[in-house]
């Protein structure tokens, strides 16, 4: 497995090299292909834009070659998500780390983190901080429509900076999340476009946010149910802990309202092949089955659960990528 791969590259490193590793939770890589996959769904419902606004040729076509591009969206902007997804991704574990160390010290499951277990000091936390953002700024400022992209970036910092702390004041802090891990959704229509505006872009991207944020719920709600315990004996607020006994039906809803802001994302981009929305069929299927199969006191169970997420994700933007060449065929 991925993450698998990703722990046997870290034994490789000096020790001092592993702690860092570790706070960026690059042994995990789940997190972020949790925060990549809406970035590929916008780029690549972005090319779909152009796909079915596209004026049919008027001379017969005597190639079916398609320009990769105007399936899955630009690749190097793809590349550029990708980088820029490892390293917010890693910035925000930091963060969390930062605020939530004392905490951390006194729940099982991150004990053994670097900051709670003080194997590295703030100080140091601070430093390899400045580093990833500088990074994640790298990344920012390779995007193309500069100025818009870095001004909607950068309205997701407020997001990235609170979200640890919601889990002091509100029972909802996987909602935060949601709206966090699911910016990508209007960065890569912003970074194909220019604007969210274009090809009547928020016509597909409300639905598109809404619903990711609806599945962030269904699969962060289901990690959450791991902590409940060490969370009510601290204080700490969760919707696992909110929703209780009623979970299940709750996370069904969450994951119907996925499916169907995925489908209306589609249908806004002009899709009319059956393609797209059979994939979104079947990544929605996915979510009922985790919310319907989860044992929710049983954390091997829970993490197997949300880590199949990123198979809901492959679908998805699968989807996106059948949905578009339909459309450049058709």
């Amino acid at each position: 497995s991925s993450s698998t791969f990703t722990s046997s590259i870290i034994s490789a490193l000096p020790p001092n090299a592993q702690l860092y590793a570790q706070l960026a939770r690059f042994d995990k890589p789940i997190g972020t292909m949790l925060l990549l996959w809406p970035c590929f769904w916008s780029t690549s419902l972005a090319a779909g834009a152009n796909a079915t606004s596209a004026t049919p040729p008027t001379t017969e076509v005597t190639s079916t070659i398609i320009d990769v591009a105007s399936i899955t969206g630009d690749p190097k902007l793809l590349a550029l998500f990708a980088t820029g997804s490892f390293l917010m991704r890693g910035a925000g574990c930091t963060i969390n780390d930062m605020w939530d160390a004392k905490y951390d010290a006194r729940v099982s499951r991150t004990a053994t983190r670097p900051l709670a277990s003080g194997a590295l000091s703030y100080k140091q936390a601070t430093g390899f901080l400045g580093l990833q953002l500088t990074g994640g700024l790298g990344v920012l400022l390779s995007l193309p429509h500069l100025e818009y992209c870095f001004v909607l970036g950068a309205a997701s910092l407020p997001l990235v900076g609170v979200y640890p702390l919601m889990k002091r004041f509100t029972n909802w802090p996987q909602l935060v999340l949601g709206m966090t891990f699911n910016w990508g959704c209007f960065m890569g229509w912003a970074a194909m476009h220019g604007s969210l505006e274009a090809h009547n872009g928020l016509s597909v991207l409300i639905p598109l946010y809404v619903g990711s944020t609806a599945w962030t719920l269904v699969y962060d709600t289901l990690y959450a149910h791991q902590d409940k315990k060490d969370d009510a004996k601290l204080g700490l607020k969760s919707t696992a802990l909110h929703f209780s006994n009623q979970t299940t039906p709750i996370l069904l809803g969450f994951s119907t309202l996925a499916t169907g802001g995925w489908m209306m994302a589609g249908y806004n981009v002009g899709y009319v092949e059956p393609y797209y929305y059979l994939g979104c069929g079947i990544a929605g299927s996915h979510l009922h089955w985790q919310v319907l199969t989860a044992d929710l006191n049983d954390p091997k169970n829970l993490a197997e659960r949300f880590k199949s997420n990123t198979t809901v994700g492959a679908i998805l933007f699968a989807s996106c990528l059948a949905a578009n060449a339909g459309a450049l065929l058709s």
